[in-house]
Order: C-alpha cells, then sequence, then structure tokens
C-alpha cells in the first residue's frame, strides 16, 4: 500500500486483511460510521477487524466486506487468480 495505492492480493493473516480492508476504506474516503451505518455493524467491531482482531466473527467480516465493495475468493495456493464468475456453494449440502 505504496504512494496510496491499495495493493490487493493474497492474504495470510488477520491482520493483514484489516489492514487491507482499512487502505480500501480509507482510499475511498469511508469512514467507520459510514461503513457502521451501511452495513448495521458497530464501529467497534469494525475498528477491531481492521486492526486484526483474530476472533472477530466471520458472518460480520464478509459483511463488512460486502458493504465496502470487496470479495474473498478461494482458491488454491500459487494458481492463477480467478477471472471468472464466483462458484456457489449449494449451503444445504456445504
Amino acid at each position: 500500500m505504496t504512494n496510496g495505492q491499495v495493493r490487493y492480493g493474497a492474504i495470510r493473516s488477520a491482520g493483514e486483511l484489516g489492514r487491507l480492508t482499512r487502505a480500501h476504506r480509507k482510499q475511498r474516503k469511508l469512514t467507520l460510521e459510514t461503513i457502521s451505518g451501511l452495513g448495521n455493524l458497530s464501529t467497534r467491531f469494525l475498528s477491531e477487524f481492521e486492526r486484526g482482531k483474530e476472533t472477530a466473527e466471520l458472518g460480520k467480516v464478509l459483511l463488512a466486506l460486502h458493504t465496502l465493495g470487496l470479495e474473498v475468493v478461494i482458491q488454491p495456493r500459487g494458481a492463477t487468480p480467478a477471472r471468472s464468475a464466483p462458484t456457489r456453494v449449494n449451503q444445504r449440502h456445504a
């Protein structure tokens, strides 16, 4: 995240995910309060998530990412980044 540009890519820790999320939010000039209101999430949760809290609730993390216009893509390590539409998992059989 140099020169004001956010570097997207592989995430290997809660801290990395939080830092990337914060940089993306700030680049879009959004406040924690704005995201809180849009996603019905507390500013405390968002702040802790951005600081890399390892026990952050996954559902809330995904909601925060969605609210910010980000998505999670799962692929094998070392694979070429996915460019196609996301695969949906049938939750009844997952």
